[in-house]
Parts: structure tokens; sequence; C-alpha cells
């Protein structure tokens, strides 16, 4: 909301403009990935904990990490986990596991951290 009175004389709140999407949906690589496609990877692998996709751009390509918390990191699981995330996306990304507790708890599965220029 900007605050003081509109150059044309009315007393209403005036928004700012669009501020960017109102939701976590993300367009990765010409495909969108939502939070409920995150979730899903979550369901299907219940050792791991809190799940983020962070999204962030290596010169011109779009690049995909999951970070997965889990107290049990294995090659075998980090292999079946990239696996279902091509499965559910459609899109391949790279898999890192974290310890339990540290990624964020504010609610976010999706980070895009690409830089609009």
């Amino acid at each position: 909301v900007l605050a003081g009175q509109s150059p044309c004389g009315r007393t209403n709140m005036r928004i700012k403009g669009w501020m960017g999407r109102a939701d976590q949906t993300t367009k990765v690589k010409g495909m969108f990935v939502r939070p409920e496609q995150i979730a899903e990877i979550g369901k299907r692998h219940p050792e791991l904990g809190r799940l983020r996709l962070v999204v962030t751009r290596d010169r011109e390509t779009d690049a995909m990490t999951l970070s997965a918390e889990t107290a049990t990191p294995a090659d075998a699981l980090r292999d079946a986990v990239a696996s279902t995330l091509r499965a559910v996306t459609k899109l391949s990304g790279d898999v890192t596991f974290v310890s339990p507790g540290s990624l964020p708890n504010d609610g976010k599965a999706i980070s895009d951290e690409r830089k609009n220029d």
C-alpha cells in the first residue's frame, strides 16, 4: 500500500503494484515446479525430514538442488531421491543431505535464488 493521496485526488488506499508471485510455484527450465511436488517426494521417502528445493542460475542455465534433512545419509538414498525428483518434476537436479533441524522451519518448500536482472 502506498502512503498519501493519489495525484488524481482519490482518497482510497493505493496499491504499490505487482510485487511477484503470491505463491511458491517456480518455473525451472520451462517447467513449473510446485510445493505439492516437493511434498510428494517427502511422502515417497519417509526417512527424510524437511525438504527445500533451491533454484539457482549458472550462467544461462537453471539448476535445482533438493536439500533434505536426514539422520542417515547414504549414496543409495541420494540416488533414490534424485530418481524420485526426476519422476515427480520431470526435471533433473542435485540432492544434498543436511543434518536434522538445519533447514529453516518457515513453511517454504521452494527457494528461488536466481537474480532478476
